[in-house]
């Protein structure tokens, strides 16, 4: 489907020169102005030159605005990273060109005027301290003045024709991945495009979990033990390689790209944490997929605040018992073990009470989830995230034996979880950009064959328009989500670059979900259309794994520190 006659042509499309220079000095320009907002916001939320956790929380529209602005520069500066690898490997066309140049365009335009934190909630430059003269010399820096004037109506018609005129099977753009990754991405998309992309919506109206020869096959492709080491039956492979799976599988179905990523998270308790006999117990069934794992972590009315878990484990002889309500458990009535946060130190409130348990449980039914003694619980109902169902779990003196306690020792279940946040918040950041390529996807086919008024929606600007700045969010995601992994991998501490990754890419499957609705018009509010699906497992990805606010607090606290 072609455009209109009086859309601009790639040659014509005003593609900046010199873009790497370019992306690279105005990364550097946009780091010497996030260094004046921190220094203004340190001065707000430090007491006797300390930073005061009550300070922050009454500056939070500021500190949390600081968090965004500093996602907005690190995603700047990977951009950069990725527009210099991409250009020196022979490998950045014209797609990856437009792409990198709106992006960066767009992004310091926002510096510059406000960021969106959420759909009602936009960071100003003077509320996180920057001056009318600051922002006149920073966009009037020779590099941010030119690339300001990237984001024109003809650069976004020349992407649009090179998004059309891409394979179905297009990540829109090179990602910059090593053969090994593509070869990877490639054999996850064939799976979910027979396995997966046909049933998937059938699944979620009926509230269906993905059936189990789906997960067999799953387990074929080795998509459970990525990241065990070979040792434990594993394929030892890097948080690069999750991403990238995670990543696919969620364009087929989030319930199937959540699956690996419930692996993923135990495992890495145990590995880090676990005894060699705990290792040696769990890990190999982990990694063939013949072990169902499940998080047992989150409580009625605390939600984030775990320090205020109330579940206790109370020491029992050889056994303990276990005592108390959790929620939101996911995947909990399939599970063959359970990964369980409780209180062990009654007199501790805080988090130093708190133990991490490594506990066997029979597989359920949905007629009967959980049958153990001493265990109940039902499910709860959700809009989206299906395939694998949520439950209210309740305990009443549930005994567990007393080697299921993570590492052998009391007291340390909350540090415990907490070495696995970098790599959840990574593999969460690589769901969404899979839920935001499925939008991008499905928004593209119905804007070519959707015919009104004579002509197919992607001929009218607001709706090419739309689908371009998911390519370029989407890239932008990815590459800050895959500087995150990499980090990881290298052994670097990346709680920050993780956050940062969950953060954005999160907005950036709602947005991406909810642009292509709006492209279906009344059909996607009909729920016998995917995008309907897509709009309900997107929602989930800014609340999970730490809430935007959560995130952004976090995020906050680490620039600040810097």
């Amino acid at each position: 489907m072609a455009l209109a006659e009086e859309t601009p042509s790639t040659e014509t499309a005003q593609r900046l020169p010199n873009l790497t220079t370019l992306c690279s000095d105005a990364a550097e320009a946009s780091c010497a102005l996030l260094e004046k907002a921190k220094s203004h916001i340190r001065g707000l939320v430090s007491e006797d030159d300390k930073l005061s956790a009550k300070a922050i929380e009454r500056e939070q529209h500021a500190a949390h605005g600081l968090a965004w602005f500093a996602t907005y520069v690190e995603a700047l500066r990977q951009m950069s990273a990725y527009c210099s690898r991409m250009e020196a490997d022979g490998r950045f066309g014209e797609m990856e060109a437009l792409i990198t140049q709106i992006a960066v365009s767009e992004y310091l335009q926002q510096i510059a005027s406000g960021i969106s934190m959420s759909q009602g909630e936009i960071i100003r430059p003077p509320e996180i301290g920057l001056t009318r003269d600051d922002i006149a010399a920073f966009v009037s820096t020779p590099a941010v003045a030119a690339l300001l004037e990237g984001n024109s109506p003809p650069a976004r018609a020349a992407l649009t024709q090179l998004t059309m005129q891409a394979q179905a099977d297009s990540t829109y753009g090179d990602t910059g991945l090593d053969e090994t990754y593509e070869a990877m991405r490639e054999e996850m998309r064939r799976f979910c495009d027979t396995e997966v992309i046909p049933h998937a919506h059938e699944w979620h109206l009926a509230n269906d979990y993905v059936p189990m020869d789906v997960i067999e096959k799953m387990s074929e492709l080795g998509v459970f033990g990525l990241t065990i080491p070979e040792d434990f039956d594993g394929l030892g492979l890097g948080k690069e390689s999750m991403v990238v799976v995670s990543e696919e599988l969620s364009r087929g179905y989030i319930g199937v790209g959540s699956l690996g990523t419930r692996s993923e998270i135990a495992a890495e308790l145990i590995l880090g944490s676990g005894t060699d006999a705990q290792k040696k117990k769990w890990l190999p069934g982990l990694a063939s997929g013949e072990i169902i794992p499940t998080a047992v972590f989150t409580e009625p009315n605390t939600g984030s605040d775990m320090a205020s878990l109330k579940t206790r484990a109370i020491r029992d002889g050889d056994v303990y018992r276990i005592t108390g309500q959790k929620t939101w458990i996911t995947h909990a009535a399939r599970a063959d073990m359970m990964t369980l946060l409780a209180r062990t130190d009654p007199d501790e409130k805080g988090y130093r009470g708190l133990s991490m348990f490594l506990i066997a449980k029979p597989r359920g039914t949905d007629e009967n989830p959980f049958p153990a003694d001493n265990i109940t619980g039902g499910e709860i109902e959700v809009l989206g995230y299906r395939g694998m169902k949520e439950y209210d779990v309740s305990f009443d003196g549930f005994e567990v034996p007393a080697d299921a306690l993570l590492g052998g020792e009391e007291g340390q279940g909350f540090k415990q979880l907490m070495a696995t946040f970098e790599g959840a918040r990574i593999q969460t950041a690589a769901r969404s950009i899979g839920v935001a390529q499925n939008a991008l996807e499905l928004a593209l086919r119905y804007a070519q064959e959707r015919q009104q008024f004579g002509k197919a929606l992607i001929n009218f600007p607001r709706v090419s328009d739309k689908i371009v700045m998911m390519a370029v969010e989407i890239m932008i995601a990815r590459q800050l989500t895959y500087f995150a992994a990499r980090e990881k991998d290298a052994g670097h501490r990346c709680d920050l670059e993780a956050g940062m990754a969950k953060l954005l890419a999160a907005r950036v499957a709602w947005a991406a979900a909810d642009n292509a609705l709006q492209i279906h018009g009344g059909n996607g509010f009909a729920l016998e259309y995917p995008v309907s699906r897509v709009l309900c497992d997107a929602r989930i990805l800014s609340i999970f794994e730490g809430a935007a606010e959560i995130q952004a607090n976090v995020i906050a606290r680490r620039v600040l520190e810097g």
